[in-house]
């Protein structure tokens, strides 16, 4: 048996909820709960309609995870994935319509002639949930790419019905500004994988269909505003200027022509600019960098005074970020879970409406975080 498959069946064995601990918030305090430990680098989570988490891991496998913590065996059908670098089995999400269709979404690292590319993929949940039927590719990235850097991505339905898929420059920064290609873009397409016949750049000359804005550097989070209904995205700076973008139809968002952030040697990007006309400011940036993974905002009920604010994963700054809003703007900032010492790579509400972090490692583990009784 390989290392991974190793630690894939071990943590079979160890997913089970450990003791609680209990902290202090501006908010009031919380109880953090591991519910599953032993994961390997988990990445996306939803839920299920009856309750159970469905989880994506890294390096290529999908699993279902019980409230009491039980970990199923990865399931079948899955599409192969690229798991170098940055790049592996990435986001999952469910069909508005899952009840009813049971199609599940998966993004993912895909490799073939000229390197690796963000794909995205559906298939159908069996019944018994142990595999995925009907497996069809919906979006390929073009071009390929050598190397392993910024895949993005996040899988996230619009109140239309259409989905957005998010994805990175593929560390060819110079490629954002190409409307010719896929990298550094936010895409938008029907949940069959068609051009929805509004999208922006539908026949505009040398522009690619499925772009719905780009200029983008690396988003690794999204989510659709409760009220608004508008795509809020948040993406990795190089270093600094980490930032927060409402990516509309058509808009530029600048990458690498303006940022806030500067070479990791020390050096400017371009000319230095952090805003240009015509293209679309940030609202709102870090230096330094949190490093955000996922997002979501919080419209669960166990925490009433945390009602509309934006949740996002924090892998550098360790922490659950947590922000205040009154409309567009940020107004408060929080992190939350510092004490523990990880990486939290994604963030989600369950049906209980508690909130559910998961940790970036070998042995990664679900968070469930509630009010402390």
């Amino acid at each position: 048996m390989t290392f991974k498959p190793l630690l894939a069946a071990l943590a079979l064995v160890v997913a089970m909820p450990v003791s609680a601990q209990t902290f202090d918030t501006a908010k009031g305090r919380i109880t953090v709960n591991a519910v599953a430990t032993g994961l390997d680098q988990p990445w996306g989570i939803d839920f299920l309609p009856d309750g159970r988490m469905i989880v994506t891991e890294k390096s290529g496998q999908l699993r279902t995870i019980t409230a009491e913590g039980k970990v199923s065996p990865p399931i079948k059908g899955v599409p192969r994935v690229d798991d170098s670098g940055q790049g592996g089995l990435l986001d999952v999400t469910l069909h508005p319509g899952f009840a009813s269709n049971r199609l599940v979404f998966l993004s993912y690292s895909e490799a073939g002639r000229g390197g690796t590319s963000t794909a995205m993929a559906s298939g159908r949940l069996t019944s018994d949930g142990a595999a995925l039927e009907n497996v069809k590719i919906l979006f390929s990235q073009r071009p390929k790419l050598r190397g392993g850097r910024h895949f993005g991505s996040r899988v996230v339905f619009a109140p239309d019905g259409n989905v957005f898929l998010t994805t990175g420059d593929r560390g060819a920064r110079h490629n954002a500004q190409k409307l010719s290609g896929h990298i550094g873009k936010v895409i938008r397409l029907t949940p069959e994988g068609g051009i929805p016949a509004d999208n922006p750049f539908i026949g505009k000359p040398g522009a690619l269909p499925e772009i719905w804005s780009y200029g983008h550097r690396n988003i690794q989070g999204a989510a659709i505003h409760p009220e608004s209904g508008r795509l809020w995205t948040i993406e990795h700076g190089p270093r600094g200027g980490d930032e927060i973008n409402i990516p509309a139809a058509g808009v530029n968002h600048g990458w690498p022509v303006v940022t806030h952030g500067i070479e990791y040697s020390g050096g400017t990007i371009g000319d230095g600019l952090k805003t240009k006309p015509g293209m679309a400011d940030p609202i709102h940036i870090w230096t330094p960098v949190i490093a955000p993974g996922g997002m979501t905002f919080y419209s669960g009920n166990l925490f009433p005074a945390w009602k509309g604010n934006l949740l996002i994963g924090g892998l550098r700054a360790g922490a659950l970020v947590r922000l205040e809003l009154e409309g567009d703007r940020v107004v408060r900032e929080e992190r939350l879970l510092r004490q523990i010492g990880d990486r939290i790579r994604d963030v989600a509400v369950g049906p209980d409406g508690a909130v559910y972090a998961i940790t970036d490692s070998g042995d990664g583990k679900i968070l469930r975080i509630t009010p402390a009784q």
